[in-house]
């Protein structure tokens, strides 16, 4: 059996820049807006009465996890009503296939 990638012709090239220019784009984006959303809080918090820890920059990528994942379900990420629960059960399947291969190590 051969493992060879298969030759691309040159529409499927192109095809293949263009996602991959505007997914670096995208997830670009998410990961400042991710930043700018965790230095906008604490910096806010400091002109308040609030003496807690503002916070952490793993809270909002949380809550962005959780809203993407109710969109990818067909749901509504504001109020999480909706959505389908078989897609919603692969999804998760394919969360813990990753954790399997990635972090844990082939089974």
């Amino acid at each position: 059996m051969s493992d060879s990638c298969p030759v691309l012709t040159p529409a499927e090239r192109q095809y293949a820049q263009i996602e991959e220019r505007a997914r670096q784009a995208m997830m670009a984006t998410i990961y400042k807006a991710i930043e700018d959303a965790t230095a906008e809080a604490a910096q806010e918090l400091k002109s308040t009465d609030w003496t807690e820890a503002p916070p952490a920059r793993d809270y909002f990528v949380a809550v962005a996890h959780q809203k993407l994942f109710v969109l990818l379900c067909g749901g509504d990420p504001e109020t999480f009503e909706g959505g389908d629960p078989e897609l919603a059960a692969h999804i998760l399947k394919n969360g813990h296939n990753i954790v399997d291969h990635y972090f844990i190590g082939k089974k």
